[in-house]
Protein backbone atom coordinates (compact mmCIF):
# COMPACT_ATOMS: atom_id res chain seq x y z
CA UNK A 1 0.00 0.00 0.00
CA UNK A 2 1.43 3.35 -1.34
CA UNK A 3 0.55 6.49 1.02
CA UNK A 4 1.09 9.87 -0.58
CA UNK A 5 1.09 12.68 2.22
CA UNK A 6 0.64 16.08 0.32
CA UNK A 7 0.54 19.43 1.71
CA UNK A 8 -3.08 19.62 0.30
CA UNK A 9 -4.44 17.34 2.94
CA UNK A 10 -3.06 20.09 5.32
CA UNK A 11 -4.39 22.98 3.78
CA UNK A 12 -7.82 21.36 3.07
CA UNK A 13 -8.20 20.89 6.99
CA UNK A 14 -6.96 24.75 7.44
CA UNK A 15 -9.30 25.69 4.89
CA UNK A 16 -12.59 23.77 6.66
CA UNK A 17 -11.16 24.77 10.34
CA UNK A 18 -11.21 28.44 9.33
CA UNK A 19 -14.44 27.97 7.79
CA UNK A 20 -16.01 27.50 11.10
CA UNK A 21 -14.60 30.59 12.85
CA UNK A 22 -16.13 34.30 12.40
CA UNK A 23 -14.23 37.11 10.39
CA UNK A 24 -11.73 39.17 11.90
CA UNK A 25 -10.24 35.76 14.11
CA UNK A 26 -6.73 35.02 14.96
CA UNK A 27 -5.67 31.52 15.93
CA UNK A 28 -2.31 30.58 18.02
CA UNK A 29 -0.81 27.17 17.98
CA UNK A 30 2.40 25.87 19.21
CA UNK A 31 4.21 23.34 18.44
CA UNK A 32 6.75 21.53 20.99
CA UNK A 33 9.81 21.71 21.88
CA UNK A 34 12.63 18.85 22.49
CA UNK A 35 11.98 17.26 25.41
CA UNK A 36 14.88 16.18 27.59
CA UNK A 37 15.72 12.80 28.76
CA UNK A 38 18.89 13.05 30.84
CA UNK A 39 21.28 16.04 30.96
CA UNK A 40 21.49 17.00 27.27
CA UNK A 41 20.24 13.85 25.75
CA UNK A 42 16.40 14.31 24.48
CA UNK A 43 13.77 11.90 23.82
CA UNK A 44 12.71 11.66 19.82
CA UNK A 45 10.93 14.49 19.01
CA UNK A 46 7.26 14.19 18.20
CA UNK A 47 5.40 17.49 17.00
CA UNK A 48 2.59 18.91 19.00
CA UNK A 49 -0.74 16.31 17.48
CA UNK A 50 -2.62 19.61 16.88
CA UNK A 51 -0.34 21.60 15.56
CA UNK A 52 0.92 18.79 13.20
CA UNK A 53 -2.49 18.41 11.74
CA UNK A 54 -3.21 21.56 10.19
CA UNK A 55 0.57 22.71 9.42
CA UNK A 56 2.45 18.67 8.66
CA UNK A 57 5.14 20.87 9.78
CA UNK A 58 7.58 18.34 12.36
CA UNK A 59 9.89 20.49 13.41
CA UNK A 60 10.19 21.68 17.25
CA UNK A 61 10.13 24.67 17.94
CA UNK A 62 7.56 26.13 15.78
CA UNK A 63 4.97 27.81 16.43
CA UNK A 64 1.45 28.94 13.59
CA UNK A 65 -0.55 31.31 13.63
CA UNK A 66 -4.30 31.35 11.27
CA UNK A 67 -6.15 34.13 10.63
CA UNK A 68 -9.36 35.01 8.85
CA UNK A 69 -10.60 38.13 7.65
CA UNK A 70 -13.73 38.78 6.16
CA UNK A 71 -12.26 38.23 2.49
CA UNK A 72 -8.77 36.55 3.27
CA UNK A 73 -7.22 34.28 5.11
CA UNK A 74 -3.82 34.00 6.61
CA UNK A 75 -1.39 30.95 7.33
CA UNK A 76 1.78 31.93 9.14
CA UNK A 77 4.40 30.01 10.43
CA UNK A 78 7.45 30.75 12.76
CA UNK A 79 10.11 28.21 12.61
CA UNK A 80 13.87 28.16 13.38
CA UNK A 81 16.11 29.24 10.53
CA UNK A 82 18.55 27.97 8.72
CA UNK A 83 21.74 27.49 10.51
CA UNK A 84 25.06 25.04 9.16
CA UNK A 85 26.82 24.65 12.01
CA UNK A 86 23.81 23.53 14.00
CA UNK A 87 22.46 21.50 11.38
CA UNK A 88 25.69 19.49 11.28
CA UNK A 89 24.55 18.14 14.65
CA UNK A 90 20.75 17.72 14.41
CA UNK A 91 20.33 17.43 10.54
CA UNK A 92 18.35 20.07 7.89
CA UNK A 93 15.91 22.22 8.84
CA UNK A 94 13.27 23.58 6.65
CA UNK A 95 14.19 27.05 6.89
CA UNK A 96 11.84 30.41 6.57
CA UNK A 97 12.07 29.95 2.68
CA UNK A 98 10.85 26.47 2.50
CA UNK A 99 8.18 26.94 5.18
CA UNK A 100 6.27 29.11 2.38
CA UNK A 101 7.93 26.79 -0.74
CA UNK A 102 6.86 23.60 0.64
CA UNK A 103 4.63 24.07 3.45
CA UNK A 104 2.81 27.07 1.75
CA UNK A 105 2.53 29.84 4.24
CA UNK A 106 1.55 32.46 3.19
CA UNK A 107 4.55 34.45 5.85
CA UNK A 108 7.10 32.65 7.51
CA UNK A 109 9.71 34.12 10.25
CA UNK A 110 12.39 33.31 12.80
CA UNK A 111 10.81 31.80 15.51
CA UNK A 112 12.55 34.21 17.89
CA UNK A 113 10.73 36.55 16.50
CA UNK A 114 6.87 34.92 17.94
CA UNK A 115 6.67 37.19 20.77
CA UNK A 116 7.62 40.16 18.88
CA UNK A 117 5.37 39.91 16.12
CA UNK A 118 2.52 38.77 17.87
CA UNK A 119 1.25 42.11 19.16
CA UNK A 120 0.52 43.53 15.50
CA UNK A 121 -1.24 40.47 14.58
CA UNK A 122 -3.10 40.38 17.68
CA UNK A 123 -4.32 43.88 17.77
CA UNK A 124 -7.60 44.71 15.60
CA UNK A 125 -8.55 41.13 16.07
CA UNK A 126 -11.82 40.60 17.55
CA UNK A 127 -11.65 36.74 18.66
CA UNK A 128 -8.08 35.06 19.67
CA UNK A 129 -8.47 31.32 19.67
CA UNK A 130 -6.16 29.92 22.13
CA UNK A 131 -6.29 26.71 24.05
CA UNK A 132 -5.48 28.46 27.72
CA UNK A 133 -3.51 26.46 30.41
CA UNK A 134 -1.59 24.28 28.08
CA UNK A 135 1.71 26.78 27.85
CA UNK A 136 1.99 29.39 30.75
CA UNK A 137 3.95 31.68 29.44
CA UNK A 138 2.21 31.98 26.27
CA UNK A 139 -1.10 32.66 28.33
CA UNK A 140 0.75 35.56 29.98
CA UNK A 141 1.81 36.87 27.19
CA UNK A 142 -1.61 37.09 25.36
CA UNK A 143 -3.00 38.64 28.37
CA UNK A 144 -0.04 41.06 28.69
CA UNK A 145 -0.56 42.00 25.05
CA UNK A 146 -4.30 42.58 25.56
CA UNK A 147 -3.58 44.61 28.55
CA UNK A 148 -1.71 46.24 26.76
CA UNK A 149 -3.42 46.94 23.58
CA UNK A 150 -6.59 47.74 25.89
CA UNK A 151 -4.50 50.32 27.85
CA UNK A 152 -3.62 52.13 24.29
CA UNK A 153 -7.89 52.38 23.04
CA UNK A 154 -7.36 56.06 23.31
CA UNK A 155 -5.12 56.15 20.40
CA UNK A 156 -7.38 54.27 18.22
CA UNK A 157 -5.78 50.62 19.05
CA UNK A 158 -9.01 47.47 19.42
CA UNK A 159 -8.15 44.71 21.97
CA UNK A 160 -10.29 41.35 21.22
CA UNK A 161 -13.30 40.64 22.78
CA UNK A 162 -12.74 36.75 23.77
CA UNK A 163 -10.24 34.40 23.96
CA UNK A 164 -11.95 31.28 23.22
CA UNK A 165 -10.73 27.64 22.54
CA UNK A 166 -9.81 26.28 18.81
CA UNK A 167 -9.34 22.70 20.64
CA UNK A 168 -12.96 22.09 20.84
CA UNK A 169 -13.07 22.67 16.49
CA UNK A 170 -10.36 20.92 15.78
CA UNK A 171 -10.90 17.94 17.92
CA UNK A 172 -13.68 17.55 16.48
CA UNK A 173 -12.84 17.26 12.66
CA UNK A 174 -10.20 14.59 14.32
CA UNK A 175 -12.88 12.51 15.47
CA UNK A 176 -13.21 11.48 11.92
CA UNK A 177 -10.39 10.44 10.05
CA UNK A 178 -9.48 11.52 6.24
CA UNK A 179 -8.31 8.99 3.48
CA UNK A 180 -5.00 9.49 4.02
CA UNK A 181 -5.25 9.22 8.30
CA UNK A 182 -6.69 5.53 8.04
CA UNK A 183 -4.23 4.48 5.39
CA UNK A 184 -1.40 5.84 8.05
CA UNK A 185 -3.31 4.30 10.98
CA UNK A 186 -4.06 0.34 8.88
CA UNK A 187 -0.33 1.18 8.11
CA UNK A 188 0.57 0.82 12.08
CA UNK A 189 -2.05 -1.61 12.95
CA UNK A 190 -0.47 -3.57 9.93
CA UNK A 191 3.51 -3.64 11.50
CA UNK A 192 1.98 -4.53 14.94
CA UNK A 193 0.28 -6.84 14.14
CA UNK A 194 3.66 -9.06 12.60
CA UNK A 195 5.01 -8.31 16.24
CA UNK A 196 2.38 -9.82 17.86
CA UNK A 197 2.10 -12.68 15.80
CA UNK A 198 6.08 -13.17 15.95
CA UNK A 199 6.12 -12.60 19.73
CA UNK A 200 3.24 -15.49 19.73
CA UNK A 201 5.55 -17.67 17.78
CA UNK A 202 8.66 -17.74 19.65
CA UNK A 203 7.63 -17.27 23.28
CA UNK A 204 8.24 -20.29 25.55
CA UNK A 205 8.65 -20.74 29.34
CA UNK A 206 11.94 -19.63 30.79
CA UNK A 207 12.01 -16.38 28.53
CA UNK A 208 12.29 -12.81 30.11
CA UNK A 209 9.29 -10.33 29.16
CA UNK A 210 11.90 -8.10 28.29
CA UNK A 211 12.98 -10.41 25.16
CA UNK A 212 9.12 -10.55 24.11
CA UNK A 213 9.61 -6.71 24.10
CA UNK A 214 13.21 -6.50 22.34
CA UNK A 215 11.37 -8.75 19.83
CA UNK A 216 8.03 -6.59 19.24
CA UNK A 217 9.87 -3.33 19.14
CA UNK A 218 12.22 -4.64 16.40
CA UNK A 219 9.86 -5.78 14.16
CA UNK A 220 8.28 -2.15 14.51
CA UNK A 221 11.36 -0.41 13.68
CA UNK A 222 12.44 -2.94 11.35
CA UNK A 223 9.36 -2.72 9.21
CA UNK A 224 9.28 1.61 9.20
CA UNK A 225 7.55 2.43 12.13
CA UNK A 226 9.19 5.90 13.95
CA UNK A 227 8.89 2.96 17.11
CA UNK A 228 6.61 2.36 20.15
CA UNK A 229 3.04 4.23 20.49
CA UNK A 230 3.45 4.06 23.90
CA UNK A 231 5.70 1.76 26.51
CA UNK A 232 4.80 -1.88 25.12
CA UNK A 233 3.12 -4.05 28.19
CA UNK A 234 4.58 -7.63 28.23
CA UNK A 235 2.57 -8.93 31.34
CA UNK A 236 3.29 -12.87 32.40
CA UNK A 237 1.86 -14.33 35.17
CA UNK A 238 0.52 -12.15 38.05
CA UNK A 239 1.83 -9.27 36.19
CA UNK A 240 -0.91 -9.49 33.78
CA UNK A 241 -3.65 -7.94 36.32
CA UNK A 242 -1.29 -4.48 36.42
CA UNK A 243 -3.12 -2.54 33.77
CA UNK A 244 0.07 -0.65 32.93
CA UNK A 245 2.67 -3.27 33.53
CA UNK A 246 5.59 -1.69 31.82
CA UNK A 247 8.58 -3.37 34.13
CA UNK A 248 8.54 -6.16 32.04
CA UNK A 249 11.47 -8.06 33.63
CA UNK A 250 10.01 -10.97 35.33
CA UNK A 251 10.86 -14.63 33.96
CA UNK A 252 8.40 -16.17 32.39
CA UNK A 253 6.94 -19.65 33.94
CA UNK A 254 5.22 -22.54 31.79
CA UNK A 255 1.95 -21.92 33.89
CA UNK A 256 1.86 -18.33 32.75
CA UNK A 257 -0.40 -16.53 30.51
CA UNK A 258 1.49 -14.01 28.66
CA UNK A 259 -0.54 -10.25 28.66
CA UNK A 260 1.10 -8.43 25.39
CA UNK A 261 -0.47 -4.57 24.90
CA UNK A 262 1.96 -3.30 22.20
CA UNK A 263 1.66 -0.84 19.31
CA UNK A 264 3.68 1.18 16.70
CA UNK A 265 3.34 4.71 15.47
CA UNK A 266 3.63 5.01 11.37
CA UNK A 267 3.80 8.42 10.68
CA UNK A 268 2.73 9.73 13.60
CA UNK A 269 -0.37 7.81 13.65
CA UNK A 270 -0.65 5.11 16.41
CA UNK A 271 -1.94 1.28 16.63
CA UNK A 272 -3.09 -0.10 19.48
CA UNK A 273 -3.67 -4.12 20.20
CA UNK A 274 -3.35 -6.33 22.93
CA UNK A 275 -3.46 -9.97 23.16
CA UNK A 276 -3.46 -12.80 25.55
CA UNK A 277 -2.22 -15.73 25.61
CA UNK A 278 -0.69 -19.24 27.74
CA UNK A 279 3.04 -19.11 27.13
CA UNK A 280 2.87 -23.28 26.69
CA UNK A 281 0.25 -22.28 23.91
CA UNK A 282 -2.74 -24.66 25.73
CA UNK A 283 -4.50 -23.15 28.41
CA UNK A 284 -5.73 -24.52 31.51
CA UNK A 285 -9.22 -24.77 31.94
CA UNK A 286 -9.79 -21.71 34.41
CA UNK A 287 -7.85 -20.06 31.95
CA UNK A 288 -10.17 -20.86 29.27
CA UNK A 289 -13.35 -19.89 31.46
CA UNK A 290 -11.98 -16.28 31.53
CA UNK A 291 -10.45 -16.17 27.95
CA UNK A 292 -13.49 -17.49 26.42
CA UNK A 293 -15.77 -14.82 28.27
CA UNK A 294 -13.45 -11.78 27.60
CA UNK A 295 -13.32 -13.01 24.07
CA UNK A 296 -17.23 -13.26 23.80
CA UNK A 297 -17.66 -9.28 25.76
CA UNK A 298 -15.45 -8.16 22.73
CA UNK A 299 -17.18 -9.52 20.02
CA UNK A 300 -20.71 -8.79 21.70
CA UNK A 301 -19.43 -5.08 21.96
CA UNK A 302 -17.95 -4.75 18.23
CA UNK A 303 -21.15 -6.01 17.01
CA UNK A 304 -22.57 -2.76 18.29
CA UNK A 305 -20.56 -0.26 16.28
CA UNK A 306 -22.31 0.96 13.72
CA UNK A 307 -23.36 4.42 12.38
CA UNK A 308 -26.44 5.77 14.55
CA UNK A 309 -24.94 3.66 17.83
CA UNK A 310 -23.72 5.30 20.21
CA UNK A 311 -20.15 5.18 21.96
CA UNK A 312 -21.07 4.11 25.24
CA UNK A 313 -23.09 0.97 23.64
CA UNK A 314 -20.78 -1.40 23.47
CA UNK A 315 -19.27 -0.74 26.75
CA UNK A 316 -22.94 -1.30 28.31
CA UNK A 317 -22.67 -4.64 25.89
CA UNK A 318 -19.76 -6.19 27.33
CA UNK A 319 -20.36 -5.06 30.71
CA UNK A 320 -23.84 -6.98 30.53
CA UNK A 321 -21.83 -9.72 28.96
CA UNK A 322 -18.78 -9.98 31.25
CA UNK A 323 -21.17 -9.83 34.64
CA UNK A 324 -23.26 -13.12 33.47
CA UNK A 325 -20.30 -14.77 32.85
CA UNK A 326 -18.73 -13.71 36.03
CA UNK A 327 -21.88 -14.38 38.07
CA UNK A 328 -21.43 -18.02 36.26
CA UNK A 329 -18.18 -18.59 37.33
CA UNK A 330 -19.32 -17.63 40.77
CA UNK A 331 -16.81 -14.34 41.43
CA UNK A 332 -20.18 -12.79 41.47
CA UNK A 333 -23.33 -12.84 43.50
CA UNK A 334 -26.59 -10.89 43.35
CA UNK A 335 -28.90 -9.89 40.23
CA UNK A 336 -27.07 -9.03 37.10
CA UNK A 337 -29.19 -5.47 37.71
CA UNK A 338 -28.24 -4.88 40.94
CA UNK A 339 -24.23 -5.81 39.77
CA UNK A 340 -24.19 -3.44 37.18
CA UNK A 341 -26.04 -1.00 38.92
CA UNK A 342 -23.51 -0.93 42.16
CA UNK A 343 -20.23 -1.38 40.00
CA UNK A 344 -19.52 -4.47 41.95
CA UNK A 345 -18.33 -6.04 38.64
CA UNK A 346 -15.08 -3.19 38.36
CA UNK A 347 -12.91 -4.97 41.10
CA UNK A 348 -12.54 -7.31 37.59
CA UNK A 349 -13.19 -5.13 34.73
CA UNK A 350 -12.28 -1.52 36.29
CA UNK A 351 -11.19 0.58 33.14
CA UNK A 352 -13.31 1.96 30.27
CA UNK A 353 -13.95 -0.49 26.74
CA UNK A 354 -12.66 1.74 24.39
CA UNK A 355 -11.02 5.16 23.24
CA UNK A 356 -10.33 7.04 20.10
CA UNK A 357 -7.55 6.16 18.32
CA UNK A 358 -5.19 8.59 15.54
CA UNK A 359 -2.14 10.83 16.10
CA UNK A 360 -2.69 10.46 19.85
CA UNK A 361 -3.17 7.11 21.15
CA UNK A 362 -6.20 8.45 23.31
CA UNK A 363 -6.64 10.24 20.39
CA UNK A 364 -8.66 13.51 20.69
CA UNK A 365 -12.35 13.64 20.03
CA UNK A 366 -15.47 14.37 22.21
CA UNK A 367 -17.21 11.19 23.93
CA UNK A 368 -20.40 13.40 24.64
CA UNK A 369 -22.62 15.85 22.56
CA UNK A 370 -23.90 18.56 23.12
CA UNK A 371 -26.74 17.34 24.84
CA UNK A 372 -24.67 15.42 27.52
CA UNK A 373 -25.32 12.52 25.68
CA UNK A 374 -22.74 9.89 24.44
CA UNK A 375 -22.10 10.70 21.27
CA UNK A 376 -23.65 8.85 18.19
CA UNK A 377 -20.52 6.78 16.10
CA UNK A 378 -20.18 8.30 12.35
CA UNK A 379 -18.16 6.82 9.36
CA UNK A 380 -14.62 7.51 9.99
CA UNK A 381 -14.16 7.27 13.36
CA UNK A 382 -11.39 4.73 14.58
CA UNK A 383 -11.67 3.13 18.09
CA UNK A 384 -10.51 0.34 20.45
CA UNK A 385 -12.67 -2.53 21.98
CA UNK A 386 -10.80 -3.86 24.86
CA UNK A 387 -12.75 -5.92 27.61
CA UNK A 388 -10.56 -7.35 30.45
CA UNK A 389 -11.41 -9.46 33.58
CA UNK A 390 -8.04 -8.70 35.95
CA UNK A 391 -8.60 -11.27 39.58
CA UNK A 392 -5.48 -9.78 41.60
CA UNK A 393 -3.81 -11.85 44.14
CA UNK A 394 -4.98 -9.55 46.74
CA UNK A 395 -8.40 -9.95 46.33
CA UNK A 396 -10.51 -11.22 49.02
CA UNK A 397 -13.07 -13.66 48.77
CA UNK A 398 -11.60 -15.17 45.19
CA UNK A 399 -11.18 -18.43 44.97
CA UNK A 400 -7.02 -19.56 44.75
CA UNK A 401 -7.52 -20.97 40.92
CA UNK A 402 -8.69 -17.96 39.52
CA UNK A 403 -6.11 -15.64 41.49
CA UNK A 404 -2.95 -13.95 39.06
CA UNK A 405 -5.40 -14.41 35.96
CA UNK A 406 -5.29 -11.28 33.71
CA UNK A 407 -6.68 -11.05 30.62
CA UNK A 408 -7.31 -8.44 27.79
CA UNK A 409 -8.19 -8.52 24.04
CA UNK A 410 -8.15 -5.40 22.06
CA UNK A 411 -8.49 -4.27 18.58
CA UNK A 412 -9.04 -1.58 16.54
CA UNK A 413 -12.42 -0.60 15.12
CA UNK A 414 -13.03 1.41 12.17
CA UNK A 415 -16.65 2.62 11.75
CA UNK A 416 -17.73 2.54 8.20
CA UNK A 417 -21.28 3.55 6.01
CA UNK A 418 -22.43 0.11 6.77
CA UNK A 419 -20.89 -1.42 10.17
CA UNK A 420 -17.21 -1.65 11.28
CA UNK A 421 -14.47 -2.60 10.00
CA UNK A 422 -11.83 -4.62 12.17
CA UNK A 423 -8.50 -3.87 11.05
CA UNK A 424 -6.44 -6.02 13.59
CA UNK A 425 -7.71 -9.12 12.24
CA UNK A 426 -5.79 -11.53 11.85
CA UNK A 427 -3.74 -11.83 15.30
CA UNK A 428 -4.65 -15.02 16.51
CA UNK A 429 -7.41 -14.25 18.96
CA UNK A 430 -10.29 -17.64 19.70
CA UNK A 431 -8.59 -20.35 22.02
CA UNK A 432 -8.90 -22.54 18.64
CA UNK A 433 -6.57 -20.42 16.68
CA UNK A 434 -3.68 -19.78 19.91
CA UNK A 435 -3.21 -23.32 20.72
CA UNK A 436 -2.69 -24.49 17.32
CA UNK A 437 -0.01 -21.78 16.41
CA UNK A 438 2.49 -24.37 18.06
Amino acid sequence: MTIKKTQNIFEQRRNFFLSQLPDNSIVIILNKSHTIKSNDVEYRFKPETNFYYLTGFEEPNSACLLIKERKSTSYILFVEPKDPDKEIWTGKRTGITGAKTVFRADEAYNISEFYTCLRKFIEGKTNIYHALGINKELDNRISALIDSIRKSSRSGAKSPDAVLDPLKIIHKMRLIKDVYEIQCIEKAIDISKSAHIQALAISKPGMYEYELEAVIEYKFRSQGASGPAYSSIVGSGKNSTTLHYTDNNKKIKKEDLILIDAGCEYENYASDITRTFPVTKKFTSVQKDIYELVLEAQLKAIEEIKPGKRFIDSYNKSVLVLVRGLKELGLLKGSVQEIIKKGKYRKFFMHKLSHWLGLDVHDAGPYIDEKENSIKLLPGMIMTVEPGIYISDSLDGVSKSFKGIGIRIEDDVLVTKSGNKVLSDGIPKTIEEIEAYR
